[in-house]
């Protein structure tokens, strides 16, 4: 199809459609549209196709809510299994469950599919925070962390099974992991496919335990986990590293391990997305009469000069000296905020000195086109 439809159009089903409803739209499609029921019809393996692809995205309620704002932009590059179009392999993995209740087997039926799916067992993810001050959020770091999690049993190699062989071939479904039965009904041969009871879905059965794991395959461990933290990220963020998680029982694929960024905040620096603000507070002499300061950045002090006359409230920038940004090239700035200190007591002399320069002309508030106010520096700044 050269131009994707609408997917509530395609499931038939209007906008505010529950998921009940979307689920049961789609059973509808599905037996309609089956491989198994129109093995040469090209265009009804098409449509079966494009009613799995309306589905998962409809049936997920954040994809669900990206596709109503953005329509099919919102979700390219998840829809479809990686945006390049849903594979029957990819249908069958991912709604097995819905096509068994139909009657058909994951790749059974008049089309002659055959498939042996066993269940494979997958590790629960770990969660960890890290705790990056502004010097490696800048630079980017790898950092080693020890875990305790759950790991493979070194005494059966993760098998469950004494001594890593202690098993033999399920008789109940041959080692396919499933039974299946075949039907005929009005609609022609129906397949049947369900987990096997005997071994849980593993092809196998475990003759004898593993003394050490008692036939799960993982125990309690610890692991030193890299974790490589890209310059740029921020407090809140996920990372995850694929795999580290807790071990699966009995060779299983291993969970992953989710890694929390949180930011330790800087002594003097200020954080604002990619740029960071330096609030700076300058006596009335060295506002007038112009002075040099010191400013801190990331790696060291900066000198900046401050012009005779500067006004409270001027903003100076450090170009480049800011965070890298995780999306792009290029880094932000440090903004200096000039305030002026205006002392909240005063001695007598000072006092006398102060009344004295209030008499003057030039110490009377005189703004020019010169002297811009907040909002037309902050419009000047972001433009």
């Amino acid at each position: 199809m050269s131009e994707k439809r609408d997917y509530y159009e395609v499931l038939e089903i209007s906008k505010n459609a529950t998921d009940v409803e979307i689920k049961k739209a789609y059973r509808k499609k599905a037996l309609k549209y089956h491989p198994d029921k129109n093995p040469d019809d090209p265009d009804a393996e098409a449509q079966f196709k494009e009613a799995a692809e309306a589905y998962e995205v409809l049936r997920n309620p954040d994809k669900r809510q990206r596709y109503d704002r953005y329509g099919h932009a919102g979700v390219r590059g998840s829809a479809g299994f990686g945006g390049g179009g849903m594979s029957m392999d990819d249908i069958f993995s991912q709604f097995g469950d819905i096509f068994e209740n139909f009657g058909f087997g994951g790749f059974g039926g008049g089309g002659g599919r055959t498939h042996t799916r066993r269940r494979v067992n997958k590790g629960t993810n770990l969660r960890v925070k890290v705790r990056l001050s502004l010097k490696e959020i800048a630079e980017g770091v790898e950092k080693k962390i020890r875990v305790n999690k759950y790991v493979q049993c070194d005494a059966c190699n993760g098998t469950g099974a004494h001594k890593g062989g202690a098993y033999k071939t399920c008789n109940t479904c041959n080692g396919s992991g499933q039974i299946t039965e075949i039907t005929n009904t009005f609609l022609g041969q129906m397949r049947t496919t369900s987990t096997c009871h005997t071994c849980g879905g593993e092809g196998r059965i475990i003759s004898e335990r593993c003394h050490k794991c008692n036939g799960h395959g993982i125990v309690k461990g610890e692991d030193v986990i890299s974790i490589k933290v890209p310059a740029g990220v921020s407090d809140g963020m996920q990372l995850s590293v694929s795999g580290k998680g807790n071990a699966a029982a009995r060779g299983g694929i291993p969970g992953d391990l989710i890694v929390l960024v949180e930011e330790l905040p800087h002594p003097e620096l200020i954080r604002d997305g990619k740029n960071l603000i330096y609030e700076k507070y300058i006596s009335f002499p060295d506002a007038a009469m112009g002075s040099t300061i010191e400013v801190p950045t990331i790696d060291a002090k900066a000198r900046v000069k401050i012009a005779a006359g500067t006004q409270g409230g001027r903003v100076l920038r450090l170009k480049g000296k800011g965070l890298p940004d995780l999306q792009s090239y290029g880094r932000g700035d440090i903004l200096i905020n000039i305030n002026v200190w205006t002392p909240k007591e005063l001695s007598k002399e000072e006092k006398q000195l102060l009344e004295k320069l209030a008499t003057s002309e030039n110490f009377k508030p005189n703004p020019t086109s010169k002297d811009k106010g907040f909002f037309d520096r902050m419009k000047e700044y972001f433009q």
